[in-house]
C-alpha cells in the first residue's frame, strides 16, 4: 500500500531522530580534542599527556591540544572543564589531587564527584623523596634526625596542595613525628627549580623527574613510595626498606569529561586512551620517564575515585592539614 506523501514524510524524520544520536557519536570527534591540564608545563601530567600525544591522536584521527592551565592548585583548570560543553571535546587531565582536594577546601568551584563523567585511570608513579646536597642527610632516618633538632624549621616543596608530593610529605610527618613546614608552588616545574636552588630542604616528585637531577648530582634520592623499587632509579630503595612503611602514597592521573558527555563518547574517548596507553610503544616510553601506564573501564575508574576520596579524607583528617 502507498503511503500518503505526509506521511512518509513523519516515517523519515521519527527514524532521523532516533538514529541521531548514535550517528553523532560514531562522528566523534570530528575537530580536535583539548586535554586541560591544571598545572604549568613540566609536571607529571604535562609529562604524561606530551609522551603519549601522537599516537592518541592518531587514535582520535584528529588532533589533541594541551590547554596548562595552572593555579589554585589544579581547582583553576578542573572547574574550567567542569563548566564546559559535555560534547567529548573539552578534557581534563589530573593527578591526585583531584582526589584529595574535596577534604583539603571547605569549598571547591565543582562537585568532584557529580560534576565529571570519570573516562579512564591514566598512570601511576612513585614518588621519591629528594634533598639538596647541602642537606646534612644522606637518608630518611637521617633526615628524620634533623628535622626532630630543628622542628618546623625545614622546609618540603610540593606542586600545590593536595598533589602527590604533598601528601607524602605529610604521611612521612605522620610516620616520623615530626614538623615540617610545607612551600606550595603553582606546579612541580617552579618547585623542583626551588629545589634544585637550595631554596627548601626537600621534595617528593615522580621517578621520571627525579631521574636526571639523582644523575648529575643535583640532588639526593633518600627513599621511594611504592612496594618495589624503580628500575630507572634502581639504587633508590622503598620507604619500607628504609624503615618507613606507612610511607606508601603513589601518585595517580585519570581522564575526566564533564557531567553529561553521552555514555556513546565516554566509550569513545575511553577506547583512544585504552588503545594508546596499551601500545607497546607507549608503555616503553612512559616506563623509561617513570610511569606505570594505566587503562580499564570508565566504571572501574568511577569506583576508584570514589574509593580514594574517601581513603585521602582519612589521611587529611589525621594529618589536619590546613590550606591556610
Amino acid at each position: 500500500m502507498k503511503l500518503p506523501r505526509w506521511c512518509a514524510s513523519l516515517v523519515l524524520l521519527s527514524s532521523a531522530v532516533f538514529n541521531a544520536a548514535p550517528v553523532a557519536a560514531q562522528a566523534f570527534p570530528h575537530r580536535p580534542v583539548r586535554v586541560i591540564i591544571p598545572y604549568g608545563p613540566g609536571g607529571g601530567s604535562d609529562i604524561i599527556l606530551r609522551s603519549i600525544v601522537p599516537k592518541l591522536s592518531e587514535q582520535f584521527g584528529q588532533s589533541v591540544v594541551i590547554d596548562n592551565r595552572p593555579g589554585g592548585s589544579s581547582t583553576i583548570g578542573t572547574g574550567l572543564v567542569a563548566r564546559s560543553a559535555p560534547d567529548g571535546y573539552t578534557l581534563l587531565l589530573v593527578d591526585s589531587a583531584f582526589l584529595v582536594n574535596p577534604s583539603l577546601f571547605a569549598k571547591l568551584p565543582y562537585d568532584s564527584l557529580n560534576d565529571f563523567a570519570p573516562v579512564i585511570f591514566a598512570a601511576s608513579s612513585a614518588s621519591i623523596l629528594l634533598v639538596h646536597p647541602t642537606v646534612p642527610a644522606r637518608s630518611v632516618k637521617e633526615l628524620v634526625a634533623l628535622a626532630k633538632q630543628r622542628p618546623g624549621q625545614l622546609t618540603y616543596a610540593s606542586a600545590g596542595f593536595g598533589t602527590g608530593g604533598h601528601m607524602a610529605s605529610e604521611m612521612l610527618k605522620l610516620a616520623a613525628g615530626i614538623d615540617m613546614l610545607h612551600v606550595p608552588y603553582k606546579g612541580a616545574g617552579p618547585a623542583m627549580a626551588d629545589a634544585l636552588g637550595g631554596h627548601v630542604t626537600m621534595i617528593f616528585t615522580t621517578a621520571g623527574a627525579a631521574k636526571s637531577p639523582i644523575g648529575a648530582g643535583q640532588m639526593i634520592a633518600l627513599a621511594l613510595t611504592g612496594e618495589r623499587r624503580v628500575d630507572s632509579v634502581s639504587q633508590v630503595p622503598t620507604f619500607a626498606e628504609a624503615g618507613y612503611p606507612d610511607v606508601n602514597a603513589s601518585i595517580t592521573w585519570g581522564v575526566f569529561a564533564p557531567a553529561g558527555t553521552p555514555k556513546e563518547i565516554v566509550a569513545r574517548i575511553n577506547t583512544a586512551f585504552n588503545q594508546t596507553l596499551q601500545a607497546p610503544e607507549s608503555r616503553l616510553r612512559l616506563a623509561d620517564l617513570g610511569f606505570a601506564a594505566g587503562g580499564g573501564t570508565p566504571e572501574a575508574w568511577a569506583a576508584e575515585v570514589r574509593a580514594s576520596i574517601a581513603r585521602w579524607a582519612q589521611v587529611v583528617k589525621r594529618a589536619n592539614i590546613k590550606t591556610e
